[in-house]
């Protein structure tokens, strides 16, 4: 366990889920005005906590959508978006041929691609769970000995394997991976010696 703290944020919704199509690993997929507003709700909710320019470190997915939801939430902490340390390990789920399609149409070829639990199903030629712990549990293994706060922003599956692994949950019994109760989009927890928390609950789409 690390002796810092983590902040785990989702970032806003983008025109992807304003339009009920697959995101994935799509490198760029823009928010929305909502999605904008999800985003400076998470920089209040965090200023609030943490007042200006905290000693924070800042982490990001590689996709648009996450940094440009950073970028919002630097702007309220008065931190500088540059600084921040991407990384292709914190991406979302790799969605394989289902990447980029409306969800009503792959819906109607295999039926029923989301959970009762809000986790998506793998696409056949998809990222499986278990692969996202191995790459996620691959970047905490790197940076165990961060020195204080961090912030990272990332995604809504993604992010739920990430908690998990950090909190210690046990291994999903179909997807063979732990993955944490989902949260709406711009909704920030933390994370301290292994256990959760919420300090910000987002207003956006849930789970998945």
């Amino acid at each position: 366990m690390r002796k810092g703290r983590d902040f785990i944020a989702r970032h806003g919704e983008t025109v992807f889920n304003a339009a009920g199509r697959l995101q994935g690993d799509f490198p760029h997929t823009p928010l929305t005005r909502a999605g904008f507003a999800q985003a400076d709700e998470m920089g209040r909710a965090l200023r609030d906590l943490l007042g200006a320019k905290p000693a924070l470190t800042l982490w990001s997915s590689p996709s648009g959508r996450a940094l440009q939801t950073l970028a919002v939430i630097a702007e309220h902490l008065a931190l500088d978006w540059h600084g921040a340390r991407i990384d292709e390990r914190l991406v979302e789920i790799g969605m394989g041929g289902w990447g980029g399609r409306y969800y009503a149409d792959v819906v109607g070829e295999v039926g029923p691609v989301i959970t009762a639990e809000g986790l998506l199903r793998p696409a056949p030629d998809g990222e499986r769970y278990d692969a996202i712990a191995r790459r996620t549990g691959s970047w905490l293994a790197d940076t165990d000995d961060d020195v204080g706060d961090r912030l990272v922003i990332m995604h809504g599956i993604s992010s739920r394997v990430l908690r998990g692994l950090m909190t210690g949950v046990n291994a999903h019994a179909e997807f063979a991976a732990p993955i944490a109760p989902g949260l709406p989009q711009g909704s920030v927890v933390l994370i301290a010696q292994g256990r959760e928390s919420v300090p910000h609950l987002g207003a956006g789409r849930a789970p998945a």
